[in-house]
Parts: C-alpha cells; structure tokens; sequence
C-alpha cells in the first residue's frame, strides 16, 4: 500500500492563484532563488548601531531561472538519496525503526513514486513508457529499487528541464489548490527532502556514514 503525503496550507485568504510576488520574495529570503553574487560584500551597509545590514536584493521572477535553482537543487537532493540506496545493504532494505513505520526501501520508493506523479497528475507530463507507479512502494529488492529512482531523477530532469516558461507560469491544481506550475516543482523538492532527512537517519541508525558527510 502506497502512503500519501498531503501538505498543510494557509486558510483561505492568506493566498490564493495570484500570489507570485509574496512566494518568490518568500524564497528568495530562503535562499533558494537568488544568486550567490548577489550577497555581494558592497551590498552590505551598516544600520542603527553599526549592525551589518543587506542591501535589499529583488527576489528572481523570470520563470526559466525558478526551473533551473529548483532542478539544481532536486539533482543535488536526488544524488543524496542515490548514495544511500547504494551503501545500504540490501538486506535492510526492508527494515524500519519500529512498527507501522516506513521501511528503508518503501522511503526511496515514495520519493520516486511522488517524483512521477507530481509531474503526471499536476502538470501532464506522462511517465516515460507509460510506467505504472502505482505500486512500487512496495519492491524491497535493491537493484529493483535503485533503478527505478534513478529512472525517476532522470525523468524529472528531462522533462522539467524542458518545460517552458509559459508552463511554468501557467496554472494548475495542487493538493486543491489553483497554483503556478513552478510551485509544483518546489513541493516535489521539498517533498523529497523531507524523506532525505529520513533516509539519512534510517542509516545512521544502521551504522551507515552518509557517504558525502567526510
């Protein structure tokens, strides 16, 4: 059985289909959309008491540059995800910290069953061959469970990738919400790394060293 991850939102009238400007500002502060250059030193002042204070920097809008931050940073979390599943043995691929709780296998396989439908049922974008991942929570092999993330990583890449800027501005429905097709794409993200949180603890409870954590 598949589990689902539903997201809580705002009430109604803290938002709504129009609500671009507030979102990008919001990840701009975050970090996730604005430039590293420019946190220039020169863009530094010096407020009430000689407190540094950053010069106002306006959040990124063009829709193209909102694709290629998320995707950079899906690849990033995605390859984190693909050096858990390879150095954990295959044998823990079915075990879980306790009872009713996800398995090791089961985590890698809601992220890539949540990385195919995001893009299927929020913005029409078909699996590759017609793939059905219905069910794939529920494969414990580890070579099976590898190639399919991997196959999900590289679909997202590919079509997202690909997506136009009028897609990307274009809206669509999300967990019952009228939103922009970009915003898809960072609930994939930060659905993904909710689960990679996760996935570093399953290993380390297993005596397993995260292989870029040196």
């Amino acid at each position: 059985m598949s589990r689902e991850c539903v997201p809580t939102f705002p009430r109604a009238g803290g938002g709504g289909s129009h609500m671009k400007p507030r979102f990008i500002a919001a990840l701009a502060v975050a970090g996730v959309l604005v430039p590293a250059g420019l946190f220039a030193q020169d863009g530094v002042g010096r407020g009430a008491g000689g407190v540094a204070e950053a010069s106002p920097v306006p959040a990124v809008t063009d829709p193209i540059t909102i694709r290629d931050e998320i995707l950079g940073h899906f690849q990033r979390s995605s390859r984190k995800i693909s050096e858990l599943a390879r150095v954990m043995p295959a044998d823990k691929f079915s075990w879980a910290p306790g009872e009713g709780v996800m398995q090791v296998g089961e985590v890698y396989m809601h992220i890539a069953r949540y990385n195919f439908m995001y893009l299927d049922q929020n913005l029409g974008i078909a699996p590759p061959n017609g793939f059905d991942y219905a069910d794939i929570e529920s494969i414990r092999d580890k070579e099976k469970v590898r190639e399919i993330h991997e196959m999900s990583v590289r679909h997202v890449m590919e079509q997202v990738g690909a997506l136009t800027g009028a897609k990307l501005d274009g809206e669509t429905e999300l967990y019952g919400r009228s939103v922009q097709g970009w915003a898809v794409l960072l609930q994939l993200v930060s659905h993904m790394n909710e689960h990679v949180g996760q996935s570093v603890s399953y290993a380390r409870m297993n005596g397993i060293v995260p292989p870029w954590s040196n």
